[in-house]
């Protein structure tokens, strides 16, 4: 070793590595320059090997004592083959690992490691069972179609990530009018709007439910399957925050055994880590997101926090990881990093705010008022007076409401000022009085919606804000659910006209303290735009027409249906 305690790194770049079927997929490998052999990490991606930021993170951990290995996946960068996302990509995978476990400059404990699409494969890999995998480490990972966008089809901005993904290298997404390709119609032809036929695409839209096609890459029902340690990793305000909580839950309650001897027959409950930082779906990259600073304490050594994970469980090294509670969160409006033992926190008090109104909660102008006082019936008087225990809008597909965000697929969304967007008739908002003390929310986020429609099918949409005491409109959380998939992204109905329906709508997660002095507000709307796809509200097939109706919405609050917003209150 080096006078520093570091290793000289040395680089091959190009090895091919064999697949099963005779495919060779190209690697470039880290590792300390000798003879000696070292655990191994795996990094499989299919946006490019070749970055400063790879070969950066390729050298830090060679100079820490490990072989590291960067592969481009099947039918991208220098590999062979044709991609197609994510079908090839567990048993690719297995390869891989049990090639580098063999070689001579490796002791054959392998973990692997990656963001985003590079997170999501490593659960499909785990699903293969290699022998010489011993952890993983996934970052922003997706989670089973439909999970995340539960409306039958694709985001939206999918399509620039199929656009950006379509060959063997990294398109230009740049050169692409992206607003004009979003509102194109019908929805699957968006892929020739943005000038690059795919095939992938089309494949995709033409499968609008949980069909077979789709649960051949699910993971997220196969927990039991796998015995793995996991360090999980995402950020509040990452796009595709959802899997990685869930994926925790879904770890620390399953049970998988027989992957490999040393996990053999044991629980690995207890060997699971989650890491949720005030980050986007970029990683630690900044303290800031839009407007808003998290302060100093934002930002950590993301690669040393990896490395003390892979020292214990490759290597062995007793450095307290397994002694620690196995919950780091970042508390945003607090600003400050906090440890617990469980996800959602044991001390929760699981809270619903009521919505009221008189009937015009329609933009933040309106009268749309959020309390902990469940609703109860409109006295004779109260109706005389023209008090009503409903709000309606109208949502026109032609002029949806908007979601701010970039137009590209890197982030969608942040902590953005929805204040503009308030002003809309289309959208209801409920606020509470300005809070007396500080008021913590941090876990799971859901809404329970009593609506009902004149459409054959429509959206409703949910979002948690934090209104600051200028004005600005933050953006917390939100979800959405599509009345069709109701019951299940695996059993669409169309709804009655007319029928009151009980929509739940997952919010997604949030750690957020409202401080003393700011108000919680929930919108209601049926569109968030480019998010979503717009429902155009005739219970056509999804994605092939182009024929738009103006839905009538209405929400309900009443004694018998109390619509409400649930939300995790910490104690303070």
């Amino acid at each position: 070793m080096a006078e520093s305690n570091k290793y000289e790194v040395q680089v091959t770049r190009d090895v091919k590595v064999p697949m099963r079927d005779g495919v060779l997929l190209s690697a470039d490998i880290y590792r300390p320059k000798g003879e000696e052999a070292f655990p191994s990490i795996i990094v499989r991606t299919p946006y490019g090997k070749t970055s400063d930021v790879i070969h950066n993170n390729g050298c830090f951990f060679a100079e820490n004592g490990y072989s590291v290995m960067y592969m481009d996946v099947r039918g991208r960068g220098d590999s062979d083959g044709v991609f197609v996302p994510y079908r090839n990509d567990g048993i690719d995978g297995y390869d891989a690992i049990e090639w580098m476990a063999a070689q001579p400059w490796s002791t054959g404990k392998v973990g692997t490691l990656g963001g985003s699409y590079l997170g999501r494969i490593q659960w499909l890999t785990a699903l293969t069972h290699p022998p010489s995998l011993k952890t993983m480490v996934p970052l922003v990972t997706p989670s089973d179609p439909f999970v995340e966008w539960p409306t039958g089809l694709p985001n939206t901005q999918h399509i620039c990530w199929t656009y950006m993904t379509s060959g063997r290298v990294m398109q230009n997404v740049d050169v692409v009018n992206w607003n004009e390709v979003y509102e194109h119609l019908p929805f699957i032809d968006m892929d020739e709007k943005a000038g690059r036929r795919s095939e992938q695409w089309r494949e995709e839209i033409s499968h609008p439910y949980l069909d077979e096609w789709w649960k051949h890459i699910c993971y997220q029902d196969k927990f039991d399957q796998i015995d793995l340690p996991v360090l999980h990793i995402s950020g509040w305000y990452d796009d595709e925050q959802i899997g990685t909580p869930l994926n925790f839950i879904g770890m620390t309650r399953g049970n998988g055994k027989g992957n490999g001897e040393d996990y053999k027959e044991r629980d690995a409950r207890p060997y699971q880590r989650l890491l949720m930082g005030p980050w986007p779906h970029q990683l630690n990259r900044s303290t800031k997101i839009g407007q808003l600073d998290f302060g100093p304490s934002a930002l950590i050594d993301m690669n040393q926090y990896q490395l003390r994970w892979f020292d214990h469980w490759l290597k062995g090294i007793e450095n307290g990881v397994n002694e620690e509670p196995p919950v780091d969160i970042f508390i945003m409006g607090d600003n400050e990093w906090r440890q617990e033992s469980n996800w959602p926190l044991a001390r929760t008090k699981w809270t619903s705010f009521y919505f009221h109104s008189i009937g015009k909660a329609n933009s933040r102008f309106g009268d749309g008022v959020l309390l902990e006082k469940a609703p109860s019936g409109v006295t004779p008087e109260e109706g005389a007076k023209g008090k009503a225990d409903f709000d309606q809008y109208l949502y026109d597909p032609a002029n949806p409401v908007p979601f701010i965000t970039e137009m590209v697929s890197s982030q969608i969304g942040g902590p953005d000022d929805y204040s503009s967007v308030e002003r809309r008739d289309d959208v209801l908002v409920y606020t509470t009085a300005a809070l007396s003390d500080d008021v913590e929310v941090t876990g799971p986020v859901k809404a329970e919606l009593f609506g009902s429609t004149d459409a054959l099918d429509t959206d409703f949409m949910v979002k948690l804000i934090d209104v600051w005491p200028n004005g600005y409109a933050q953006r917390l959380t939100d979800g959405m659910v599509r009345g069709r998939f109701r019951n299940g992204m695996d059993s669409p109905e169309l709804l009655e006209p007319g029928k009151i329906y009980k929509f739940e709508v997952d919010c997604w997660n949030t750690a957020h303290v409202f401080k003393k002095g700011h108000k919680i507000r929930v919108e209601v709307a049926s569109s968030a735009f480019p998010k979503y796809d717009r429902n155009l509200n005739t219970g056509a097939e999804l994605g092939v027409t182009t024929e738009m109706k103006v839905a009538n919405q209405t929400i309900y609050h009443d004694e018998m249906h109390p619509s409400s917003i649930i939300l995790p209150i910490i104690p303070r």
